[in-house]
C-alpha cells in the first residue's frame, strides 16, 4: 500500500466511502496504520422512476449510505453524510444531458470525479482540517521530477486512471489510493479475513450511478418529457448523402452503434456521424468507422509540464480499450493524436487518455476526428 509519508500518522485523512467493497477495504487498510481518519459519503442522486428504483445501486442506493456509516462506526471513526444532490444535478447530470443534446456521448464519471469527488470533497476536507483524502480507486499516485502523476493500478483489469485524468497537481498532492497495489481478488480476500463476507461478495455496478437500469434514453425522456416532440424524427443517410431511412432523434444514438437502428440494408451498418444541428445520422460499414487521427481539448497535463514534439505514446479512447500506439503533439490548448494504425468508433465527447507505459501523461475530451 503506497501512502504519502510518515507524516500521515499525524495528519488527518478524509476517506470517500460508497458502502461498496473497494472503499470499505480502503477503510480497513487505512485504519490498520492510521488513527486520524474520518469517512464521508455523498448523497448525490435520488431515483424518481420505477425502472431506476427497482435496480438501484451505487449513488442511487440509500442503503449504501447506512452501510458506509455502519462500517465507520464499527472501525471507530467519524462518518459524515453530505447532501450534494443540487450540485450533482447542476454539474454532472446537466452536462450529461447537454452533451447528448449537442450530439456527443458524455463521460459522467470523469465529470463527477472532477466536480464532486475531488471538487466538493476537497471543500469538505478543508472544513474538517483533513490534509489528505483517500478513495477506493485502483490507481497509484507518483511524485517524480517535481510532478505528481497517476500510474495505473497493479490490477490492469480494474485500473481506473482513465476516469481520473482531470485531477490537478493540487488534487494529486493530497490524494491516497490504498488499493493501487492490490488486485480485486486480494481486496475481496481482505474483506473476508476481516469477517466482512457480505462486502467480499458484493456485486460490482457497471452502470452509470444515476442510471442503474443502463437505459440512458429512458433517462433523457424522464428529464425532458417533450424531447421526442422537440427533436422529432430525422434522416439516416449514407456516406454519399443519400437518405436511406428515418431515425427517432439524434440524441438516442451513439457512434459505433449497430443495434436498435431499425433499418435493413442487407449488410451490417453502424452510426458513423451525428449531425445535431440538422438531426441527421450517417450510417456506414464497420470499415468506415475507422479513423487515424483525433484532437482533444480541455486537456490536463499530468506527468510532464510540457509535451515534447512527436512524442510516442499509447492512447485509450474508452475505458475498456487496451490502448493504441500513437504520436502526440500539443498545440496550444489542444493535443493532436495520430494513430499508427486505424482505430474504430472514436466518439466525440468521450475522453482520450494518453499513457507512457503505465504512467498517465495527459487527457482531454475528443472534439475532432479525421
Amino acid at each position: 500500500m503506497s501512502l504519502k509519508s510518515e507524516n500521515l500518522k499525524q495528519d488527518k485523512i478524509l476517506l470517500a466511502m460508497s458502502g461498496g467493497t473497494d472503499s470499505s477495504v480502503a477503510a480497513l487498510l487505512l485504519k490498520e496504520q492510521y488513527s486520524n481518519i474520518e469517512g464521508m459519503t455523498f448523497r448525490s442522486y435520488d431515483s424518481i422512476s420505477k425502472a431506476c428504483m427497482e435496480k438501484e445501486s451505487g449513488c442511487c442506493n440509500a442503503d449504501s449510505l447506512f452501510e458506509a456509516k455502519k462500517l465507520a462506526d464499527g472501525l471507530g471513526f467519524k462518518h459524515h453524510i453530505i447532501d450534494v444532490r443540487d450540485v450533482f444535478d447542476k454539474t454532472v447530470i446537466d452536462d450529461f444531458i447537454n452533451e447528448y443534446l449537442a450530439g456527443f456521448t458524455p463521460n459522467p464519471c470523469v465529470v463527477c470525479n472532477k466536480t464532486i469527488k475531488w471538487g466538493k470533497m476537497i471543500e469538505e476536507a478543508d472544513k474538517l482540517n483533513c490534509k489528505y483524502l483517500a478513495t477506493g480507486h485502483y490507481a497509484q499516485v507518483v511524485f517524480e521530477n517535481d510532478r505528481y502523476f497517476l500510474r495505473q493500478g497493479v490490477d490492469k483489469t480494474k485500473d481506473q486512471t482513465y476516469f481520473l485524468w482531470t485531477l490537478t497537481q493540487e488534487n494529486l498532492a493530497r490524494t491516497i489510493f490504498p488499493l493501487g497495489l492490490l488486485t480485486k481478488i486480494e481486496v475481496r480476500q481482505i474483506a473476508r479475513e476481516n469477517n466482512y463476507e457480505k462486502l467480499a461478495s458484493k456485486r460490482e455496478s457497471q452502470e452509470i450511478c444515476f442510471i442503474p437500469d443502463d437505459d440512458y434514453r429512458r433517462f433523457l425522456r424522464e428529464r425532458i418529457p417533450d424531447i421526442d416532440e422537440k427533436i422529432g424524427q430525422g434522416n439516416f443517410i449514407d456516406t454519399s448523402g443519400k437518405i436511406i431511412g428515418k431515425h427517432k432523434g439524434y440524441p438516442f444514438y451513439t457512434i459505433g452503434q449497430r443495434k436498435g437502428l431499425d433499418i435493413a440494408m442487407g449488410y451490417p451498418v453502424y452510426v458513423l456521424k451525428i449531425d445535431a444541428e440538422n438531426n441527421i445520422i450517417t450510417l456506414g460499414t464497420r470499415d468506415q468507422l475507422l479513423s487515424n487521427e483525433l484532437v482533444i481539448s480541455n486537456i490536463n497535463l499530468m506527468k510532464y509540464e510540457q509535451l515534447p514534439e512527436n512524442m510516442e505514446a499509447v492512447c485509450k479512447i474508452r475505458y475498456n480499450n487496451s490502448g493504441e500506439s500513437c504520436i502526440i503533439n500539443q498545440k496550444d490548448d489542444k493535443i493532436h493524436i495520430l494513430f499508427k494504425k486505424p482505430v474504430s468508433a472514436i466518439t466525440p465527447g468521450q475522453s482520450a487518455v494518453i499513457y507512457e507505459g503505465n504512467d498517465l501523461i495527459a487527457g482531454g475530451t475528443i472534439v475532432k476526428i479525421s
